[in-house]
């Protein structure tokens, strides 16, 4: 029997490309389709620690495991959430890294601002702790691509592959009547790890990400350019920073960097990986063969011959060395964690260079580097940017907008589609493009929109 009744309200990753959460509501059960963190402006950053408008929930399905789809959800199992959590096992496996790293991360940085005193809350506060990580972990029921799951409220759903990240998944949700299809991130049809995206299934209603629905991504060569920067750098004796998330790009990297040692495009520089939850994860795209392109020997090499960093302590002397290495350092937003204290110790340094692997959420110090800006505040101090700052969108694993339109078009038309996960400007020339090119209904929606998706 369909339901009754069908709501789609978009309670984040509007405006922005962090925060996504988007809410389907029945009227017998409500469905949350995945819980990120905000992440950027303050005004958006508070959502984290404000009464989430959505509880009750039945379930929640996560498309993916970056925090900013995955990153919320041991603060709603903190405020009592104990349903079930679907995803896929990849996402699954990286969840059961990312969220207990990410709750540690925020412990530290809570316990450095109070040591210091320089938060404006007294005292600072993690948004979770590790037991909330924890429980949510508990809670996930991981599904396998291609099979049919149930929902709350009379609901089917299943995923396919999007070639974001390890078990990165577009989510197609029916209630007999009509099939909404949320794409997650997509990756790229080239990326330098992931496997392309499986083709847009059918459904009436499409829910798109658009962070790089303005662009195109250009033909450069990631090694090429990365590895001129490396020798430069090397050149003047200074370190290489990148701010990296834990887990996607940072492997990504030192993929790419291993291409361009065995190559002898680049000097011997050590290599340092900084994350609590830094490790080997050559075991895991091993469990996961079909997500990426690698073979087992190219991960084994790739990520040998690093030194990962999980204690505090060995981060901290990292930070302050100046001896030439390449550092890649937890988060790839610089929005806080370890990559803080590596700012503070080489953005002051003209011979070093920091590397922006990516898009920048507007409001993060990612952006505010992007801009060119010759300070940055951190830790309550003005710290001067005399490195040399390369923002590379070429190692995004965001597709861009031609392959979205070409996602987007394989399949019929939806009856609607709406655009999320993008900047404003990245967002309308999206819908722009949609609009001319294929001709179909696009909108963009504001926050707490709510759809009657029968109604369409």
């Amino acid at each position: 029997m369909a339901a009754r009744s069908l709501e789609l309200t978009f309670l984040g990753a509007t405006g922005t490309i962090t925060g996504a959460r988007y809410l389907l509501d029945t009227g017998h059960a409500r469905v949350l389709v995945d819980c990120g963190l905000y992440q950027g402006f303050k005004q958006l950053r508070l959502r984290n620690r404000g009464l989430f408008p959505a509880l009750p929930l039945d379930a929640i399905v996560l498309t993916h495991a970056h925090l900013d789809h995955s990153g919320f959800l041991p603060q709603l199992c903190r405020a009592g959430f104990r349903g079930p959590v679907y995803c896929t096992p990849g996402t699954a496996d990286l969840c059961r890294l990312l969220l207990p790293d990410s709750a540690a991360l925020q412990l530290e940085d809570a316990a450095f601002a109070n040591k210091k005193g320089y938060t404006k809350q007294h005292p600072a506060t993690p948004l979770y702790d590790v037991e909330d990580a924890a429980q949510a972990l508990r809670q996930l029921v991981p599904v396998e691509f291609g099979e049919r799951f149930a929902l709350p409220g009379e609901l089917h759903a299943g995923f396919t592959r999007a070639g974001h990240t390890l078990g990165a998944a577009s989510l197609r949700v029916d209630d007999g009547v009509r099939r909404v299809l949320f794409s997650g991130d997509l990756g790229r049809e080239q990326d330098i790890m992931m496997a392309p995206p499986d083709s847009r299934p059918h459904a009436d209603v499409v829910v798109l990400e658009s962070t790089y629905g303005g662009r195109a991504h250009d033909g450069e060569d990631p090694g090429e350019v990365l590895a001129d920067l490396i020798r430069r750098t090397a050149a003047r004796g200074g370190r290489v920073l990148i701010p990296a998330f834990a887990f996607g790009r940072a492997q990504a990297l030192l993929v790419l960097l291993h291409q361009l040692r065995r190559a002898r495009k680049i000097p011997e520089l050590p290599v340092f990986v900084d994350s609590p939850l830094a490790c080997d994860p050559s075991e895991l795209y091993a469990a996961h063969p079909h997500d990426h392109r690698l073979s087992r020997e190219t991960c084994e090499a790739a990520f040998a011959g690093v030194t990962y960093l999980r204690d505090p302590e060995d981060s901290r002397r990292c930070s302050e060395s100046h001896e030439p290495a390449i550092v890649l350092a937890a988060a790839g937003l610089a929005t806080g964690g370890r990559v803080l204290h590596h700012l503070k110790h080489t953005g002051p340094d003209p011979n070093s260079a920091i590397v922006l692997a990516g898009i920048q959420a507007a409001g993060t110090r990612g952006a505010t580097l992007a801009s060119g800006a010759d300070s940055l505040k951190i830790h309550g101090r003005n710290i001067s940017i005399n490195a040399e700052v390369a923002h590379f969108d070429m190692l995004t694993a965001h597709a861009d907008q031609h392959e979205l339109l070409g996602w987007l078009e394989h399949d019929d038309a939806p009856r609607h589609t709406f655009l999320v996960h993008g900047e404003p400007e990245a967002a309308d020339a999206l819908r722009r493009a949609i609009e001319e090119q294929l001709r179909w209904p696009v909108s963009v929606p504001d926050y707490r929109d709510h759809v009657d998706i029968h109604a369409l």
